[in-house]
């Protein structure tokens, strides 16, 4: 079955997370492992559902998804969340609690995520319609000392993709 581990993309809404994510569990899946996406907006509507976006909700949520990330990879499954979870300190308490945790931050710079997009949220944050908007009006907290930087407005997703799975072969989990 292989050794389990969380990967954890972080970065702002529309860097990349969810798809470099969904085609890292593609390639993990074709070559036999077993692999969980948790993704930010489908735990925010089955198992965060009620939770605002305060930073003790915020923080709230990503510890839940820790949580359920935790119980998956020490089961030998590659749980991989693509959440913003944009403070440092709740990712860095995730670090501590999951043995297998590489955090990937998905980089991309705050022009290139408005012009990607695609859900309008950043047109209705900048209008002031969306409070705490992360990036915006609400901060995100870089990672320091990330497992991977992966630079999504200069690298292709397929390039990406391949530098987290390299990644897992280079730190023996495949």
């Amino acid at each position: 079955m292989g050794k389990g581990v969380t990967l954890w993309f972080t970065g702002l809404s529309g860097a990349g997370k969810s798809t470099i994510s969904g085609i890292v569990a593609k390639k993990l899946q074709e070559i036999g492992r077993n692999v969980e996406v948790l993704d930010g907006d489908e735990v925010r509507l089955n198992l965060s559902a009620g939770l605002s976006f305060s930073k003790a909700d915020r923080d709230t949520n990503v510890r839940r998804i820790g949580y359920v990330c935790r119980l998956l990879s020490r089961n030998g499954v590659i749980a991989i969340s693509a959440a913003i979870s944009p403070y440092r300190n709740t990712r860095e308490e995730l670090r501590a609690n999951i043995v297998d945790f590489l955090e990937i931050f998905v980089d991309c710079p705050l022009d290139v995520c408005i012009e990607r997009d695609v859900k309008g949220l950043y047109a209705k944050a900048l209008k002031g319609e969306i409070p705490a908007f992360t990036g915006v009006s609400d901060p995100y907290e870089a990672p320091t000392n990330p497992d991977l930087t992966i630079l999504t407005n200069t690298e292709s997703k397929d390039e990406s993709a391949n530098r987290v799975v390299q990644l897992l072969y280079e730190r023996g989990y495949l």
